[in-house]
């Protein structure tokens, strides 16, 4: 008897990076959902509970990776969910893995690099610490996310917050993130 293939969920709203990723997991034995943003999320989870999760950070419209993250998590406590992401910042981080992802990659990261975070879930002591100081770019994307995550991701509220104008915080978010 052989064993089932395990069921991925990707929740990416860049249809050919979904696309991409989906093949390359299918190749590895994978079956694979994709969704491109929450509430397509929801619908999927109606019909099938996925072992593992791929979840993009930054989505389209009102969708938030984080939701996205509690969503499966509170769907399926057990469930391994990696979070990637163009905006790595700590605060995002920090919050991912309280929701419930196991692992969070910055982009660019291929099939390889997921697969090994499903597979490393425990944390190492191994890891080695930077001595580079933080820039003043990273302080400031890594405080617009903490306020961000603290808002539940509403772009009004969270410039309120952080006493600047909503197209102002809007036009900072469009950016990429400078190192």
């Amino acid at each position: 008897m052989s064993t089932p293939e395990p069921l991925l969920l990707i929740i990416e709203d860049d249809e050919a990076f979904a696309r991409t990723l989906s093949r390359s997991f299918e190749r590895r034995g994978y079956r694979v959902l994709v969704a491109h943003g929450y509430e397509e999320a929801v619908a999927v989870l109606r019909e099938h509970t996925p072992g593992y999760a791929v979840v993009d950070l930054k989505l389209k419209g009102n969708s938030s990776g984080l939701s996205c993250v509690q969503l499966l998590h509170e769907h399926e406590p057990d469930m391994l969910i990696v979070v990637l992401t163009g905006f790595a910042s700590i605060a995002t981080a920090v919050e991912a893995i309280k929701l419930g992802a196991v692992q969070y990659l910055a982009k660019p990261s291929d099939a390889d690099d997921i697969e090994a975070a499903f597979g490393h879930v425990a944390g190492t002591t191994d890891i080695e610490v930077t001595k580079r100081s933080t820039s003043i770019k990273t302080l400031e994307w890594e405080k617009i996310h903490a306020v961000l995550a603290e808002t539940d991701f509403n772009i009004s509220e969270a410039a309120r917050r952080l006493g600047m104008h909503r197209r102002t915080l809007a036009r900072k978010l469009e950016k990429q993130r400078v190192k």
